[in-house]
């Protein structure tokens, strides 16, 4: 039966339902239309169209993993505190460990929602405002949540050592759940071992100023 009332949030909230069960991937209107029980063009009542759909939904998702990351920077993971309260007495070695983990987790519990924070945006669209706000402060957690490992790089060298965990962790969790790690040894080993690497490696070659 139809659903009486649909909202956008109603509509946005169907969509994560269909990333959640299916994968970023395979969200489509269609798919969110048959689990409203209406009809496709009822949709554009509430939605500009998939890309922009995509970009609501990619929002909740970028907003759940900065929470994620603040409270990875916190002294007790459990809390939820700002990130801005990161606490630089945590140990680098616990700090690196922490922010890895609370990506892969979240990667983890949520496939679809943690590649629909990968969505690529636009600074120069208007459309795109609100998710680049999101987006840089996600960027923002993770420094806060490494400030123990990276509290004596600024600028450029900064920008450098945040990317190099970025990306190491999240080519490690794209392998992971796409099934690329088919050998028998413990893979939380190797990611332990990947996050020791990336410790002693900004340890002793800081990333050029």
């Amino acid at each position: 039966m139809p659903r009486a009332g649909l909202t956008r949030t109603a509509v946005v909230d169907l969509a994560l339902a269909v990333v959640d069960e299916t994968g970023f991937d395979q969200l489509t209107l269609a798919a969110v239309a048959a689990r409203a029980g209406v009809a496709v063009p009822s949709l554009y009542k509430h939605v500009r169209g998939l890309p922009d759909l995509r970009r609501e939904v990619a929002l909740v998702a970028v907003r759940e993993l900065t929470a994620a990351l603040e409270g990875a920077a916190q002294p007790t993971a459990a809390l939820a505190a700002p990130a801005a309260a990161a606490s630089p007495g945590i140990p680098p070695a616990d700090a690196l460990r922490r922010t890895a983990d609370a990506v892969r987790h979240f990667a983890h519990r949520s496939p679809g929602r943690y590649l629909a924070t990968q969505v690529a945006r636009d600074a120069d669209d208007p459309a795109d405002a609100e998710l680049v706000a999101a987006n840089t402060a996600a960027v923002r957690a993770m420094a806060a949540a490494l400030l123990p490992v990276t509290g004596a790089l600024s600028g450029p060298a900064l920008v450098h050592a945040i990317r190099t965990v970025r990306s190491a962790v999240h080519g490690f969790v794209m392998l992971e759940l796409a099934g690329g790690f088919g050998l028998p040894e413990d893979v939380d080993a190797s990611f332990a071992h990947l996050v020791r690497v990336l410790e002693a490696g900004l340890a002793v070659s800081p990333p050029p100023a």
